[in-house]
């Protein structure tokens, strides 16, 4: 256990539960059978339509704390009381930090009186340390509880926390006792920006998952139709519009085949107008969001996984998509974009193909390949399942980060 005499871990996520995020949920459980008390804290209370069964079940214990409540409000008073400089300063620190993000400091207004509320159950509860999923808003909670509390925190950065806006990013990096990102890709990114001191207090820990939840199955089904699959929220940077426009390519060339979309997001209508405007309604099916069961059912009767991502013209892009991991444990061959930490998981030819991102003809070029050539999708389908076993492996992971969490600061040398 973290801490002395078996004290609790706080973890500080955005938004619970989320469909999107099970990542974060799978680490959360996972730290629980390793042994870690793990008090949850949530700035948003999420009431989404599906619903993973460990979520619903973390959820019912998690600290939701309403914004406008006596137990916000009587923080902020308690924090005034005691450590008034403390409490000012923090507000200080926040305000000047975020002055150049208007949206950032819109939800610095919102994310201190939380985190002043946090602070004190987090005393109340005896926890050892914070950690902060996400290196924006989460982190900017887990930073504040920890200066008015003294509790030491850190955080894990995954994505467009840190491609879009970097807000205070320095600050948070600095008073951190360390920082987590799930990529290679991503620690050369804090190094270039803020030197080798960040760099060496950097820890590069990939997500995870549990390679044997995935069922691996034979992959050359003759004579059966092409099954892709996709899953993906529906938003810009996961790239649906250059994918319908590749399988309209391959539907041009007289290649059969059937694709598979599960995910919702705000682009969900134009992406059904797309396939209905290039005439694939009879090739692709839109799914939905669909819980983690359904979506291991799809991997293991499909033959092959896409995912078309693109980097935004704001930076937002991928980490190492979990959706690429589950694909590959599950023995599917996989063509991806070659942006952000993907190659790092996907070895171009040996494991899955990687493409340019924006271009639906290599990507319709990549896809039909794996179509016609079953013991390529074999062979790609069994390196990639190694390969996440080596590398990907969530009790490996969630392991290494438990371990930082219960080290002493000078064993936490990278």
């Amino acid at each position: 256990m973290p801490g002395e005499g078996g004290r609790p871990v706080a973890i500080v996520v955005s938004r619970f539960p989320t469909v999107s995020e099970t990542f974060v949920l799978f680490e959360i459980v996972e730290l629980g059978r390793l042994g870690v008390g793990v008090e949850l804290f949530p700035l948003v209370h999420d009431h989404p339509a599906v619903v993973h069964p460990d979520a619903a079940a973390l959820d019912r214990r998690a600290h939701h704390v309403r914004l406008a409540s006596r137990e916000v409000l009587v923080a902020q008073l308690h924090w005034l009381r005691r450590a008034p400089r403390r409490y000012l300063r923090v507000w200080w620190g926040a305000v000047r930090g975020n002055l150049r993000s208007p949206g950032f400091l819109a939800r610095a207004l919102y994310v201190i009186p939380k985190a002043a509320a946090f602070a004190r159950r987090m005393a109340r509860l005896g926890v050892d340390h914070i950690h902060a999923h996400f290196a924006t808003h989460p982190t900017l909670a887990a930073w504040a509880a920890s200066r008015l509390t003294g509790i030491p925190y850190s955080f894990t950065a995954h994505a467009h926390d840190l491609y879009v806006d970097r807000s205070m990013l320095g600050e948070k990096l600095r008073r951190a006792s360390f920082a987590r990102t799930i990529s290679d890709h991503n620690r050369r990114l804090l190094e270039r920006l803020y030197g080798p001191e960040a760099s060496s207090q950097t820890h590069v820990i990939h997500c995870g998952i549990d390679v044997d939840a995935f069922d691996r199955r034979s992959r050359a089904r003759g004579g059966s139709e092409f099954t892709l699959v996709c899953v993906a929220s529906m938003k810009e940077y996961k790239g649906h519009r250059y994918l319908i426009e590749a399988l309209a390519a391959m539907a041009a060339s007289g290649r059969g085949f059937r694709c598979l979309l599960v995910g919702d997001g705000e682009l969900r209508p134009e992406i059904v107008r797309q396939v209905a405007e290039l005439g694939l309604d009879d090739r692709v099916t839109i799914c939905g969001a669909l819980p983690a069961e359904e979506v291991r059912a799809l991997l293991a009767s499909a033959d092959g996984a896409v995912l078309a991502s693109v980097v935004e013209e704001t930076g937002k892009m991928e980490g190492i998509p979990v959706f690429l991991m589950e694909a590959m444990a599950a023995g599917l061959p996989v063509v991806a974009t070659d942006i952000s930490g993907i190659a790092e998981l996907v070895e171009d030819g040996v494991s899955g193909l990687l493409v340019p991102e924006r271009d639906p003809v290599a990507l319709a070029a990549a896809v039909s390949r794996l179509a016609g050539d079953p013991e390529l999708r074999r062979r790609f389908g069994r390196a990639g399942r190694e390969r996440v076993r080596r590398s990907f492996e969530l009790s490996r992971s969630v392991a290494a980060l438990r371990d930082l969490l219960m080290a002493r600061p000078g064993d936490r040398e990278r």
